[in-house]
């Protein structure tokens, strides 16, 4: 997991702008620490990876145009002559980082938020004037790969269609000029805001990931804010009051109240309610956080299990001047059941039969590497919370099990293969290459499998790691149908190091590394490195493999192949999948629901492949009514509503609107889920026919 900070661009300040209304930002200096950090990470980085990579000129190259691409994604600011700029130091980074010096990143984001002040500026002066919709004219949305603007002029031009194209989607959606103007100000002015915000760690970081993925695609650094993020989405659990937060309007904003929290069981909190101070204990001073950042708020109401949080709250239906309150709450241990598996059941008709097919969702292969290292035999693990609801579905007698492991991004290597124990047994699951060569086969070690009934798999391309490890073990054994887009294609394994550690460093000053530091194959021999696991039967997807998944990346490993493990299995999904594809083909073929995802899917990547807009008010009202009319035959059909496009971004709608769209998305239709659910219907039919086919022919067997 990467924590990522928006930033729209950067370059150079070469000239004042003639647009800036306000003070610079405030200038950002490296400190010791963490030029020490950065030459610590080069040492172990360029000895001990998987495959390693010395720290040179070359690798300073793609350091620089890393970092130069995560500041200006889409190629909007920076100018031609702030690239030639940058390009001067371009082999020099490696030098740099051995002489702990940090100067060259920090100087290209001191211009990165002066560019910003300067951009959102003049988009800001844009509003003052109106626009000429008329016109024929299209915007690029897809600027990756364009060149940058050669004149500052250039540069205004494609901000002004960006700008316009912003008012337009406002405009499309109902709202009037002066209500547009209001709004695109404050989204301009929240970016310009961010801008002064930014720390001497968010440099670092940023350029740190630019290091760390120019080595490999999934080695990553940790600064302490982004260690302790990776280690709650771990645990699945932190000391806190339970209350998810949202920055709205420069003040942190009440999003959700975790059910059995200390801040929903007090009852003195809801949802809209805004945090103005936060002091600790019951005696310590409240310091005002309005407009301080989101992250440091949270640390701030983050501590240990017991203590004592103060909260200064402006209730949600009091205006800026309304009356505040103070209340006081004591920290618990907070568990994000939302990232926990789950299970749900659906009945599928399969002829005249009724088939109950019990679906467990796992959003992450989570383990509390702590708590299991100190004994704790009440450690959470994605594993353990599986099994338990195989046991609860085994209860409600379900002919077949489908584990959702869609978007998965992966996480503990050990629990995928307790995972997979759970559906064989014991038996090898995964193999594993160490950067030696060396080739250690892991295997599952139950006595008996949990579930020894028909199940199957769904992936996407989000599906990535611990999930394809899960998954092609399934496959491998025939053990079940996998079903869905080809996964990610991520066959690699890593591990985190604490620097600190290291160094023998009593105080947390350094940060982790995530390292990439073997390779993993599966039971057959082959990996599901850049290749993912290809389902059994497909579903369409809306991802891009061009932009997303292990092919996207021009420095991932290639495919290998080793020899298979020692493992034995089954023919039956083998036997079973003619019959499944042509009876999927067949419902699909009749799915109204269904043919519409097709369409949409389509209709996307027409759109993707365009990568323009049209600025033209007519084509666009033309291409909305068009759109607005399918999504009213859905609706008449039971197929959801229309959520539309109303041009707003998170945060400019209320927060119970922003709310409402969210749960509407949540209980839409999930038309590739029902149609694995069928599929797995199908698989149990179909298996329960074999196994009434084989009982009877042992009979006239033994009758004999």
């Amino acid at each position: 997991m990467r924590i990522a900070y928006f930033f729209l661009g950067a370059f150079l300040a070469i000239a004042q702008s003639a647009y800036a209304e306000v003070a610079s930002p405030p200038v950002l200096a490296p400190l010791k620490r963490q030029a020490q950090a950065a030459e610590l990470s080069a040492q172990f980085l360029s000895r001990y990876s998987y495959k390693p990579v010395p720290l040179d000129d070359a690798l300073s190259v793609r350091i620089m145009d890393a970092f130069i691409k995560s500041l200006d994604p889409d190629r909007m600011l920076f100018l031609q002559a702030d690239i030639d700029g940058f390009m001067s130091d371009r082999s020099e980074i490696d030098d740099a980082i051995e002489e702990r010096d940090l100067k060259i990143p920090f100087a290209i984001f001191k211009a990165y938020q002066q560019r910003v002040v300067d951009r959102m500026n003049y988009a800001r002066s844009l509003l003052k004037q109106g626009f000429d919709f008329s016109a024929q004219e299209n915007y690029s949305v897809l600027r990756d790969k364009a060149p940058w603007p050669q004149s500052e002029a250039e540069s205004n031009e494609l901000w002004r269609k960006r700008v316009k194209s912003d008012w337009l989607r406002l405009k499309l959606g109902g709202k009037n000029d002066a209500a547009i103007r209001e709004t695109l100000d404050k989204r301009y002015e929240n970016t310009l805001e961010r801008a002064y915000k930014f720390k001497s760690d968010d440099v670092f970081q940023s350029f740190m990931d630019a290091y760390s993925t120019s080595i490999d695609p999934h080695t990553d650094y940790f600064g302490a804010a982004a260690s302790a993020d990776f280690n709650v989405s771990m645990k699945l659990s932190l000391f806190g009051i339970g209350a998810v937060l949202q920055e709205r309007d420069e003040y942190t904003t009440i999003r959700e109240l975790v059910p059995g929290g200390p801040a929903q069981l007090s009852g003195k909190l809801a949802v809209g309610d805004r945090i103005t101070g936060v002091g600790q204990g019951k005696d310590g001073a409240i310091k005002e956080v309005v407009g301080t950042r989101l992250d440091e708020v949270v640390q701030m109401i983050r501590g240990k299990k017991g203590s004592v949080v103060r909260l200064d709250i402006l209730p949600a239906d009091a205006g800026a001047d309304g009356t505040h309150r103070v209340i006081s709450l004591v920290r618990d241990k907070i568990s994000l059941d939302k990232q926990a598996a789950r299970k749900s059941v659906l009945s599928v008709k399969v002829g005249e039969a009724t088939r109950k097919i019990g679906i467990i969702t796992l959003p992450v292969f989570y383990e509390d590497f702590e708590a299991k290292g100190k004994g704790d035999q009440d450690y959470k693990s994605a594993s353990r919370d599986v099994a338990k609801l195989l046991d609860e579905l085994k209860q409600e007698k379900v002919d077949s099990v489908l584990i959702d492991l869609r978007n998965n991004g992966g996480g503990s290597l050990d629990e995928a293969i307790d995972l997979t124990g759970l559906f064989i047994g014991n038996g090898p699951v995964v193999q594993q290459r160490s950067s030696s060569g060396k080739i250690e086969v892991k295997s599952a070690e139950l006595a008996a499998p949990v579930w020894t009934g028909p199940m199957g798999v769904l992936i996407n391309r989000g599906s990535a790691s611990a999930s394809e490890i899960f998954a092609a073990a399934i496959q491998d054994y025939g053990r079940g149908v996998i079903v869905g887009e080809p996964s990610f294609g991520k066959g690699t394994v890593q591990t985190v190091v604490d620097l600190d550690r290291i160094v023998r460093n009593s105080k947390p000053e350094f940060g982790e590394l995530k390292v990439t530091i073997a390779q993993f194959f599966r039971v057959n021999g082959g990996t599901t490195q850049l290749h993912g696991v290809t389902p059994d039967i497909s579903l369409p997807g809306l991802s891009d493999p061009t932009s997303f998944g292990e092919t996207s990346y021009d420095n991932a490993l290639p495919w290998a192949e080793i020899k298979p493990a020692n493992y034995t299995p089954a023919d039956t999904i083998t036997t079973l999948l003619p019959t499944l594809q042509s009876r999927h083909d067949a419902r699909v073929e009749s799915n109204p629901d269904f043919q519409r995802l097709l369409k949409d899917i389509a209709d996307l990547k027409a759109q993707r492949e365009k990568g323009i807009v049209s600025l033209n008010e007519a084509e666009r009202r033309k291409e909305a009514a068009a759109r607005e009319k399918r999504f009213k035959d859905r609706a008449e059909a039971g197929d959801g509503e229309d959520l539309g496009d109303d041009g707003l971004e998170a945060g400019e709608r209320s927060l119970s609107a922003d709310i409402a769209i969210e749960n509407a998305r949540k209980n839409a239709k999930d038309v590739l889920l029902d149609e694995t659910v069928a599929i797995l219907a199908d698989e149990a039919d179909l298996q329960e026919g074999v196994l009434r086919a084989a009982t009877k022919e042992s009979g006239n067997t033994n009758g004999k």
